[in-house]
């Protein structure tokens, strides 16, 4: 079936036509969304968030941008609310649960395993995807969507709705940040060894 009969029996409610999509989508919301929250539950929840809204919105798609497009959308726009909400639930319960009775430091940074990553890999790969994480929105949104999903410049500027040129200026200030944070890191690192 192509996405013209897809997004019509969508919206005449089909119930294997929702099915077709979730199979058809589900690695591609998942990917995105992990590479945006960085954690496999909180992707998970957000993967069901983003085919809910699908399904209950597929009447608003206007078919101007491809399905696929859309739907990357409404993934990151969904991960970065989920990212908003949880660090106001969740910020002050954090900063107590990071030391213990006697104020040491308890807290672990999670075993982050994103599905890409070769086992011999994972720890460079946690590092990375922890300076991923603090990039600002909208650059860490086109770096998941550029090195993670693979889009070219055009494909993230329709999912962000910016220019091709606001995209590749995102994309360099991004690699930018994350070289300093890097180094940064490495320069810790590095001090603290005898």
């Amino acid at each position: 079936m192509n996405e013209l009969e897809l997004i019509q029996q969508l919206r005449a409610g089909d119930e294997l036509a929702f099915k077709s999509l979730v199979a058809n989508y589900q690695d591609l919301v998942y990917n995105t969304a992990l590479g945006i929250v960085q954690n496999s539950e909180d992707a998970q929840d957000v993967a069901q968030e983003v085919f809910i809204q699908v399904y209950r919105s597929i009447d608003q798609f206007k078919g101007d941008a491809r399905l696929s497009t859309w739907i990357y959308r409404i993934t990151t726009t969904k991960a970065l609310d989920h990212i908003r909400s949880r660090r106001r639930k969740k910020r002050f319960a954090f900063i107590t649960s990071l030391f213990g009775p006697n104020d040491e430091l308890v807290h672990e940074p999670v075993d982050f395993q994103h599905p890409g990553v070769a086992l011999d890999r994972k720890e460079q790969a946690a590092l990375l995807f922890r300076m991923i994480d603090q990039l600002p929105e909208n650059q860490k949104v086109a770096f998941t969507l550029h090195k993670t999903e693979e889009l070219s410049y055009q494909e993230i500027a329709e999912v962000m709705k910016l220019s091709v040129s606001a995209v590749e200026s995102l994309l360099f200030r991004a690699r930018q940040n994350l070289r300093k944070l890097l180094e940064k890191h490495y320069q810790q690192n590095n001090s603290q060894d005898p």
